[in-house]
């Protein structure tokens, strides 16, 4: 096939076509109608000489061709975006880039958040899309389509450049109306009581804490699971359940919530949480510029200790009540 013969928008249909393996969902990726789809695969069916795609039962297959494009496809888009989203004079005060970036919303809440305040003021006009934790995001860096993952180490690929940010430790909360002692309780007798646990995705999915239980034997009684961190605390309120949650994000509830932090009796290994992004993007100027924001905010967060310890500080200052002075309706004095 000569070049001059091949349209590299072309490129952009192939890759969807080879990722979702679906006519009708490779063109909403591309915007694209189904009739424009499937034409635009014939086209590239005629230039490659080769079906690409072939029909088994109910599902589309890649030729072996195909399984070949893949990479070398993807590859190339990659390398087309980080040329043309490079900027040698880049200037945050009027950058009107897009970012998208995967995260839990543990992260959000103790991270993330504090950046986009902190980037809204030095870059008024960036913009940005935050997206769930999937188990999509890696292939979504792979392929290009997602600039950013915050998330667990180990859980990211190991092809593309990553960035310590932080680390955390885990602590239980529990209401405050429930009186049970759980710094005495054994192992054993905690492991009895009733759970809030969060779980992302799939039924025999495990997040980071619960892979280091099973490897340890321990079972939990998961009474609720839920499939976000910030919902766990609310879920505990009122009840005799308790919820195992990174250290930073318990004590931040602890301030919002009437909940008290209780020491996890099992001692798991910390979380350290990492950023990545394609290596494609490794020396593009804005992703340059904002990865050293999210570092500058992540090297500024307090140790976990200290968020417990400020926690506890608050807990324990005394609260101003309001009471009625006798005789004299209407006003009140502040006790």
């Amino acid at each position: 096939m000569e070049l001059h013969q091949f349209d590299l928008n072309l490129l952009v249909a192939l890759d969807a076509l080879l990722t979702e393996r679906n006519v009708t969902h490779a063109g909403e990726r591309v915007n694209l109608s189904q009739s424009a789809m499937s034409g635009t695969l014939a086209r590239l069916r005629r230039l490659f000489q080769d079906q690409l795609l072939m029909t088994v039962g109910r599902r589309m297959v890649l030729t072996p061709l195909a399984e070949e494009l893949v990479g070398p496809v993807r590859e190339i888009l990659r390398l087309a975006r980080g040329a043309i989203t490079a900027k040698t004079n880049f200037n945050p005060a009027t950058s009107t880039h897009h970012f998208s970036i995967a995260a839990s919303d543990y992260a959000t809440t103790i991270l993330l958040a504090d950046i986009l305040r902190e980037v809204k003021l030095k870059a008024p006009g960036m913009t940005f899309e935050l997206l769930p934790i999937s188990r999509r995001a890696v292939e979504d860096v792979e392929a290009g389509r997602l600039d950013f993952l915050i998330g667990p180490e180990g859980y990211v690929s190991r092809r593309h450049p990553t960035e310590r940010l932080f680390e955390d430790t885990y602590t239980c909360v529990a209401w405050t109306g429930n009186h049970a002692p759980y710094e005495s309780m054994t192992v054993e007798q905690f492991m009895n009581v009733g759970h809030v646990m969060v779980r992302f995705g799939a039924a025999d999915a495990a997040n980071y804490d619960e892979r280091f239980l099973r490897t340890l034997k321990y079972k939990r009684r998961i009474e609720v699971t839920t499939p976000g961190f910030d919902l766990a605390p609310h879920l505990v309120v009122g009840t005799d359940r308790i919820a195992l949650l990174t250290t930073r994000l318990a004590a931040k509830y602890a301030q919002l919530l009437p909940l008290r932090l209780v020491p996890f009796p099992v001692r798991i290994p910390p979380l350290v949480e990492v950023l990545q992004w394609h290596k494609a993007h490794s020396q593009n100027s804005a992703h340059m510029w904002f990865r050293t924001q999210i570092k500058d905010v992540a090297s500024r967060m307090p140790s976990p200790a200290a968020t417990v310890e400020a926690s506890r500080r608050r807990h324990a200052q005394p609260r101003h009540t309001t009471r009625r002075t006798p005789g004299r309706r209407g006003r009140h004095r502040r006790a």
